[in-house]
């Protein structure tokens, strides 16, 4: 474990760099307003995954998603600064449990009910206290370690109508699986954010991370990629054209969602992550015609309830994860 630590220098404290502003509201805005950008882009992939493989659609998200980022980055005038970095390694091992968080998250969307699939995710920071305190030598108390195990257990109620009936081999129980393996790498890439945002610019991490995730999922083309202009998935909608959303709205997410811990602390804004859920509901009935069953929520209320209680605990203690640098954050990145 030790050298886990020293080899991604998880454990060092950089010397501050001005990087944080104190404006909670704007930073509670940019959250918001991310987990809205992730519906649609969220909304867009499982209407693809119907037709296109996952790879694919991870490269379309990271390719297309580096568009916005760029903007963004050129109005601030960083363009020249945006690859410049002493941390190459620090954002190479990002990218990859990025990619990877990605892959399986966004099977997970494909095979499962909106709802269910968004409640899955859900377990991520709560994983994230247990990775933090294996990685990172947080201490970790009896209320949180007790809030996590109350969490994981709303976590087994959301998967029960999936793995309790269905065969292990099913669509639904593979679904459910991959959801929360999405779930756990999406905590491993929280963890390396919050370093990364010790040292690094907004747009040096989101910039890296879109290119170096677009070539590893580039890698994925020999696996049996569809031409966009062959599937139509979407009425009056090629399926360049939903590739196209699900990039930009992905990017932009990505943006407010990194910027909005630059305006608050973790512990401020994280909660509002759960709209996600407000979100998937709305889309999941409106768009996909579903509705999710009781245990999804119970299993979301219990899940949301742990949440939150870490959260505070962590405030309250003075442990927020990100008083060196602010990036705690549930990964559809």
């Amino acid at each position: 474990m030790a050298q886990t630590g020293r080899l991604f220098n998880f454990r060092s404290s950089p010397a501050a760099t001005g990087l944080v502003r104190n404006a909670p509201l704007i930073g509670i805005s940019l959250k918001i307003g991310s987990t809205l950008a992730f519906a649609v882009m969220v909304a867009g992939l499982k209407i693809a995954a119907e037709t296109l493989p996952i790879g694919e659609i991870v490269f379309a998200r990271n390719f297309f998603g580096m568009f916005p980022v760029l903007l963004m980055v050129a109005m601030r005038g960083e363009l020249h600064l945006a690859m410049q970095t002493p941390r190459p390694w620090g954002h190479a091992g990002r990218a990859v449990v990025g990619v990877t968080a990605m892959a399986f998250s966004f099977t997970a969307f494909g095979l499962l009910p909106l709802p269910d699939a968004t409640a899955i995710g859900f377990a991520a920071p709560l994983i994230v206290v247990v990775l933090a305190w294996a990685l990172l030598g947080e201490q970790v108390r009896i209320y949180r370690w007790s809030a996590v195990v109350i969490g994981f257990l709303g976590i087994l109620v959301i998967l029960s109508p999936h793995l309790g009936s269905a065969d292990v081999g099913g669509i639904e129980a593979v679904g459910a699986i991959c959801g929360f393996l999405g779930a756990g790498f999406a905590a491993l890439a929280m963890i390396f954010v919050r370093k990364l945002c010790q040292t690094e610019r907004t747009s040096t991490i989101v910039a890296w991370f879109s290119a170096s995730a677009t070539l590893l999922a580039l890698s994925t083309l020999p696996l049996g990629w569809i031409w966009p202009s062959q599937a139509w998935v979407f009425p009056n909608w090629s399926g360049a054209g939903l590739l196209v959303l699900i990039g930009l709205s992905g990017g932009v997410g990505q943006i407010l969602l990194t910027q909005g811990y630059r305006y608050a602390d973790a512990s401020t804004i994280a909660p509002f992550d759960y709209a996600n859920m407000i979100w998937a509901i709305l889309i999941g009935w409106f768009v996909f015609a579903e509705a999710p069953v009781w245990q999804v929520l119970l299993g979301s209320a219990i899940v949301i309830g742990a949440g939150i209680f870490v959260i505070h605990r962590e405030h309250r203690l003075g442990f927020d994860r990100t008083k060196d640098r602010r990036a705690y954050t549930p990964s559809k990145s």
